[in-house]
């Protein structure tokens, strides 16, 4: 797996003081993405156990609230695989840290039988707090969207969801 960029310092991509990390990778294409440069899976640097360890100390601080996974698609095959040692990482040595993604597939399509369903994907998001589901269509752009940029995507609470087996919006 690679990544475009990691921001240690991200307010706009989720509550509070955040570390955003940016895959490569994405089959959407989405029409106006704000980063299309990370459509490219070779795009970027080589995601290593030095780059997990970048990410643990940057969140490590207290004044930082979680990370977020963007892209790129953190849901694409490759990187579910890459993604789920640091996943794992962060609730081990962190687990007051929360986990925030963004992807372009509705959240069925990561559900077993789902399109983007893999062996990683129930452990990946069992470590996951919200998912912004939904791809960025440009006919439905919304700028006045609380982390968000369009309107058909969705803030799922992801732990609430696995509760009540009905899709939980966060709405904190």
């Amino acid at each position: 797996m690679n990544y475009a960029t990691i921001k240690k310092v991200d307010i706009a991509n989720g509550p509070g003081v955040r570390v955003s990390l940016f895959v490569s990778g994405c089959h959407f294409h989405c029409k106006e993405c704000f980063n299309d440069v990370a459509w490219d899976f070779n795009y970027g640097e080589l995601f290593s156990k030095d780059t997990i360890d970048e990410i643990i100390d940057a969140l490590s601080p207290e004044h930082i609230q979680g990370i977020t996974l963007l892209g790129g698609e953190p849901m694409e095959k490759v990187n579910q695989e890459g993604l789920l040692p640091l996943l794992q990482t962060i609730k081990e040595k962190l687990p007051n840290k929360d986990i925030w993604a963004f992807t372009g597939y509705v959240y069925d399509d990561l559900l077993l039988g789902g399109k983007a369903h893999y062996d990683v994907t129930d452990e990946l998001l069992s470590y996951i707090d919200v998912l912004v589901d939904g791809p960025f269509i440009l006919e439905k752009k919304n700028i006045r969207l609380r982390f968000r940029g369009s309107e058909n995507q969705r803030l799922i609470d992801l732990r609430q969801t696995r509760d009540s087996d009905e899709i939980i919006l966060w709405d904190k």
